[in-house]
């Protein structure tokens, strides 16, 4: 057979021409296919572009009101300060100063101090003398020998007082506890 000029040297034979037409089709179609697919995805990305400032403004909106919140919610705490530091400042600059009258001064500072303390929640836990030790709510400062085996583990004096916030101890007491004289080792 003489070879055809228009055919492949490789001896293949050349596709049809309705092969050429369906490759072009498929192309098209492919192209139309990718396309679609970037325009899908330049929606998606735009979207989650603005799902993103969505959520940034959001949480600015969240840190402004949480902010005023807190804001809100110390102003009582000022206001007793504001009171407090004008008691010592109008204290303080006093002609004379009384030793008998100071303190008096300081049990007021701290009756004012415990009230802002309870305007932000937290209240003086009641400790007295003669309690029985709580680890819980008691903080061991020292211990006081007694001989009355009935006041051993019981609390003989508050050094500093305790604060709860409802039910939870937010800080214990500073206490002393008595005890019992221990009998000496070895007898005589």
């Amino acid at each position: 057979m003489p070879d055809d000029p228009s055919s492949p040297k490789d001896g293949t034979t050349p596709p049809p021409a309705s092969a050429d037409g369906a490759i072009a089709a498929s192309l098209t179609q492919i192209h139309t296919v990718l396309a679609d697919l970037a325009k899908t995805a330049g929606r998606e990305h735009d979207r989650a572009a603005h799902r993103e400032r969505v959520i940034d403004r959001l949480h600015e909106e969240n840190g402004r009101l949480r902010h005023n919140e807190l804001q809100a919610a110390f102003e009582p705490v000022r206001t007793s300060l504001y009171r407090l530091y004008d008691l010592v400042r109008r204290e303080s600059e006093r002609e004379s100063a009384d030793p008998a009258h100071t303190p008096t001064l300081l049990a007021a500072i701290a009756e004012e101090l415990a009230e802002i303390i309870a305007r932000t929640g937290v209240e003086r836990m009641p400790v007295h003398e003669g309690d029985p030790f709580d680890p819980a709510r008691h903080r061991p400062a020292g211990t006081h020998d007694v001989d009355d085996a009935a006041l051993d583990g019981t609390v003989t004096t508050v050094r500093r007082t305790g604060f709860v916030r409802g039910e939870k101890v937010v800080r214990r007491a500073e206490v002393i506890v008595a005890r019992t004289a221990a009998d000496p080792v070895g007898g005589d």
